[in-house]
């Protein structure tokens, strides 16, 4: 059971590979910029929220990973 336990906090500390995905792509905001300058806001409105939302992410799978060894191990 144990070993379940461990693949199981395993996989849910995945998501930050996710979260790093998402955020490496972010890299794209400035192609993005450079060919629009007039853009700017909008682009860095959007960019920051994917940000966040990919960080968001990445926190509760860690904290699922978390909960899963703590309540579970």
């Amino acid at each position: 059971m144990t070993s379940l336990i461990a693949i199981g906090a395993g996989i849910a500390a995945l998501t930050g590979i996710g979260a790093g995905i998402g955020i490496g792509l972010a890299s794209k905001a400035t192609d993005a910029i450079a060919r629009q300058p007039e853009a700017d806001g909008k682009i860095t409105k959007a960019l920051l929220l994917g940000c966040a939302l990919a960080e968001g992410t990445a926190i509760f799978g860690m904290v699922v990973a978390i909960l899963i060894i703590l309540f579970l191990g």
